[in-house]
Parts: structure tokens; C-alpha cells; sequence
């Protein structure tokens, strides 16, 4: 069992990311906390673990607890033992198989006797055979880092156990492997992800958002849709209001109009009953503080409408405002692009691939490049893009025009501000005025226009890239995508997909998420061994 108890957590010279919010999560259930970017879904697991203590409130944990961050950056110069916090038992272990027997030793093992023998079967079962307990992190790709964390959960059986974005780094197997696993454990599950496979393993999601903690009783599939549901009646809600606000406006014309009749009539009459001056003079103020009150009554009304209005429209998911109109590729359908005919590559002398490797991508193809973790797929990537040359075998390339996205947004100068950055897409001479307002729509304000890049999220880069693709009148002939959805969260993923959709160019993809992959409609496969 876990309790948050009117938690509040900010940074220094920033305003609260938390303000006074509260969360129960019951033992051996599996939860998933979902929300934008910057709402501090990796902070609260921080502070769940302890990593980071809270301005205010209390939590409550009844259990073991181990947690998996998304960065392993802390860790690298500790060996595997190390960061799985194992290395005294394992130690203490062997001096007492040695002979040693010093009550430390006993102390430290804590009757832990078959610690060996689990830490054997975990590393086995997350693929890292050749992995020595010893080794240190720096020594693994990002995956094998995942994966030995993965296994100190089977080592060190919590009962709570958090897991921050764990399916970044996974090939297929490993993730294959993470869902078995989160099917069968009867630990309680604390997941922050953008895997929706993953995530329609657990029971319950919580979303973070402006307005605290809501609670969604089912899988992601059923939050989807519930969301769905939602946005239905909240798009009801701003239709009746903007129809409230324009009859509340013709009623005070009206009402205006009229009042403004009537006082003419008014005044005449008494012009030709003859009425004193000083008597017309006090029936004009009269008449011109009515009507200043009828103003007054209709003004605060339109205020009112107009304020719910705006909070209702500012409650609109983003990811409708931002969709690219990508133009139709200027090359016929069927076109060989690449052609490569029996490539291979070395490394330190030794071929990449166990079969020098043959394909064709044509124009308008959708294809994914899939293989285990350090099969070569960015490999192969920059051998078809011409950056490296194949050391066997020959590559064959047609002329036309593509863009390459790799994990890192390097496409984007981290020294350029945003504004300067999405100028260089400006093909059309627009305005200064007409480019801040693309920059609007995908959700950088003003305030944001003369930020570095280098400061930006990965969301936030995969916005502006999408902005200056909206703002340039070239769609690329082909786009390759190298781990599109890593590091993004589950709207930014949503607007990804959605643009890709609209794309009608040549579509190279290397993913590891299946659903992402058939929502963009990808037809072919390139498997690497």
C-alpha cells in the first residue's frame, strides 16, 4: 500500500508542480501515472523513491520498494553488483564460502543464501548471460542498461516496484520480456510511460495535470476513450457557450436599440409638451444612467460567458490544433529510391551482419527497420543515407530529396533560437507576423520565440520540427525515423502520428512500439540478425 498525503513539490524560483495532492494506490495492483510533458510524472516516482523530498506532505510506503529511472547517467562508473545494491551480499557470500566466519558476513548475508542462484536466473532471463555481475554500467548499451536494472527487480523481489519510461532503450525482445513480466508479478506496479502496449497491461491510470490527480478505473484503451468522451462533451459545452455568448451579445443590441428608441420618443414628446430645461436635463441623466446600467448588466454577463468560454477552450487537447499539411511527394509511386545489392559493414574486421543484406525501397513504401539491440539498424540507416560506405557490396542511390530524424533531433541547432530555427524553413517569404503564428499553434508562446534549442525537451523538438515543416511548402520525398517515440510522452506521440498519416512520401521508420507502427500505417519489415 501507498499513500500521498497533500504532497506539494516545486523548484527553486519556479512555481509548484504539485499543490497539496493526494493518491492511494492499493497493494498488487498495477498502475500507470499518464499526462503532458512538464507535468511532473518522473518527479512524483522521484519522490515516491525517495530521490527527492516534497515541500510539503507526508508518504507513506508499507513495503519494499525498488525503482527504475529513465536515466542511468549516476550509474555508469558502478559495476552491475553496485547499482543493483547486491555487491556486500555477494561479497559477504563468498567470504563465507571461503571459510570466513566473521558475524558481519552472516549479518550482511542476512540468510540471503541463494542470492547467486537469482542473480543467475534474472540476468538470464533478460538475455544478459554474458553480462558479469562485476562489469561496469558504462560498458552496456542503453538496452543492456535497462535490462540489467529490469533484472534487479527479480534479484531483490520488491513489493513495490516503479518503472520510469523502462521501454525506451528495449528491442522487441526485451519488451516482449517486460510485458510477460508485468503480467505475472504480484508485486505492486508504479509505470510512467508512453508504451501503450505496456500500458494497457495495468488496471488503473492516474493523470497529472494542471488540476491535480484524475483517477481512470481500466487499461490505456479505456482511458482513450473515456478522453474521447470527454472531449466530445467538452466541444458540446463550447459550442452551447459560444451560442450563449452570441445570443447574450444580440440581446444587448437589442435591448440597446430599443432603450435608444424609447428615449428618443421620449424626448420628444416632452420637447413638444414643453417641458422646462432644467426638468429635460435631470430626465437625460436619468435615461443616461439606465442606460449605463443596462450596459453594466449586459457587459458582466458577456464577461462571464466569455470566461467560461476561454477555460474551455484552453481545456482542448493540443494535439488537435497541430496537425502538418504535408504536400504530396513530387515523385511517381513505385520509383526505385535505394537499391542495395549484397551490403555488408565492418567493425574492427568483423561483418556486421552473419548475410550481406539486399533490398529495394521504392517511392511511396512504408517500412520498418527491426532487429535486436546492436543489430546495426542506425547502421544500415547511414549506409542508405550515404554518410558511410558499405564495406562489401554496392548501394545505389536516385536523386531526391529526404529528411533524417534521428533520437537526438540533431537536425535542429542547438545554438539557434526557435524563431531562428523555423525561419530556415520560410520557403514562402512569409511575414514575421505570419511565422509567430505557426509557432502559436504548436504551442511556443512568445515567451518562447528567443529561447537556445538547446534547452527544449524532446517533445518540445519534435514540435518545433514539425512547425517548420508546416511553415516549408517542400514535402521531402522520404522521411527516416530513427526511434520517433522515445522520450516522448503519450500526446506528443498522438501528434506524431497523426502527421506521419498525412504524409504520402516514402516512410523509413526504426521502432520497437507495434502500435505506433500499424497507426502509421507501415506495410514492410527489414529484419536484421
Amino acid at each position: 500500500m501507498l499513500f500521498l498525503h497533500h504532497i506539494s513539490f516545486g523548484f527553486p524560483a519556479g512555481n509548484l508542480l504539485f499543490n497539496s495532492i493526494n493518491l492511494t494506490i492499493p497493494s498488487h495492483t498495477k498502475s500507470a501515472l499518464v499526462g503532458s510533458n512538464g507535468m511532473g510524472k518522473s518527479t512524483l516516482l522521484k519522490l515516491i523513491a525517495g530521490e527527492i523530498e516534497p515541500l510539503e506532505g507526508n508518504i507513506n510506503i508499507q513495503g519494499d520498494l525498488l525503482y527504475v529511472p529513465q536515466m542511468f547517467g549516476n550509474c555508469n562508473y558502478l559495476t552491475v553488483a553496485e547499482c543493483l545494491k547486491i555487491e556486500k551480499k555477494l561479497e559477504a557470500l563468498q567470504k563465507i564460502t571461503n571459510g570466513e566466519v566473521d558475524e558481519i558476513y552472516f549479518e550482511t548475508l542476512n540468510d540471503d543464501w541463494d542470492i547467486e542462484e537469482r542473480c543467475q536466473n534474472a540476468l538470464q532471463y533478460w538475455k544478459l548471460e554474458n553480462v558479469s555481475v562485476h562489469q561496469k554500467l558504462e560498458s552496456l548499451s542503453g538496452g543492456r542498461k535497462t535490462k540489467v536494472f529490469l533484472a534487479g527487480i527479480q534479484i531483490n523481489q520488491p513489493e513495490i516496484i516503479l518503472l520510469d519510461e523502462p521501454t525506451n532503450h528495449l528491442d522487441l525482445e526485451g519488451r516482449n520480456l517486460l510485458y510477460d513480466f508485468i503480467e505475472k508479478t504480484s508485486s505492486t506496479v508504479i509505470i510512467v510511460s508512453h508504451d501503450r502496449t505496456l500500458l494497457n497491461l495495468v488496471d488503473t491510470i492516474f493523470e497529472l495535470s494542471n488540476q491535480g490527480i484524475s483517477t481512470y478505473g481500466g487499461n490505456y484503451d479505456f482511458y482513450a476513450e473515456q478522453k474521447e468522451i470527454e472531449n466530445e462533451a467538452l466541444q458540446n459545452d463550447i459550442h452551447s457557450k459560444e451560442r450563449a455568448l452570441k445570443k447574450a451579445k444580440e440581446k444587448e443590441r437589442e435591448t440597446m436599440e430599443r432603450k435608444q428608441k424609447l428615449d428618443a420618443r421620449g424626448k420628444g414628446k416632452q420637447e413638444k409638451s414643453g417641458v422646462a430645461r432644467i426638468m429635460m436635463n435631470t430626465l437625460r441623466n436619468n435615461a443616461e444612467k439606465n442606460t449605463s446600467r443596462l450596459k453594466s448588466v449586459h457587459a458582466e454577463k458577456i464577461n462571464d460567458i466569455s470566461g467560461d468560454l476561454r477555460d474551455l477552450r484552453s481545456s482542448v487537447r493540443n494535439a488537435d490544433q497541430m496537425k502538418v499539411n504535408f504536400n504530396d511527394s513530387n515523385l511517381h509511386s513505385g520509383k526505385i529510391l535505394i537499391s542495395a545489392e549484397e551490403i555488408n559493414f565492418k567493425y574492427e574486421e568483423e561483418n556486421l551482419w552473419k548475410e550481406n543484406l539486399s533490398l529495394e525501397i521504392r517511392s511511396g513504401d512504408r517500412i520498418c527497420i527491426k532487429g535486436s539491440n546492436g543489430s546495426g539498424k542506425t547502421t544500415l540507416i547511414k549506409l542508405l543515407l550515404g554518410d558511410w560506405e558499405p564495406s562489401a557490396g554496392k548501394i545505389t542511390r536516385a536523386d531526391f530529396q529526404t529528411i533524417y530524424v534521428d533520437q537526438e533531433y540533431s537536425l535542429i541547432d542547438r545554438n539557434s533560437t526557435v524563431y531562428e530555427f523555423v525561419q530556415q524553413f520560410n520557403d514562402n517569404a512569409m511575414q514575421e507576423f505570419e511565422i509567430k503564428t505557426f509557432l502559436s499553434r504548436f504551442l511556443f508562446g512568445k515567451e518562447t520565440w528567443d529561447k537556445k534549442c538547446n534547452v527544449l525537451s524532446g517533445g518540445e523538438r519534435l514540435r518545433l520540427l514539425l512547425c517548420g515543416l508546416s511553415i516549408s511548402n517542400k514535402a521531402p520525398d522520404m522521411m527516416i525515423l530513427d526511434e520517433p517515440t522515445n522520450n516522448l510522452d503519450l500526446q506528443n506521440v498522438e501528434i506524431l502520428t497523426n502527421s506521419i498519416k498525412d504524409y504520402h512520401g516514402t516512410l523509413v521508420v526504426i521502432s520497437h512500439d507495434e502500435v505506433f507502427l500499424e497507426e502509421i500505417g507501415v506495410k514492410d519489415e527489414i529484419l536484421l540478425i
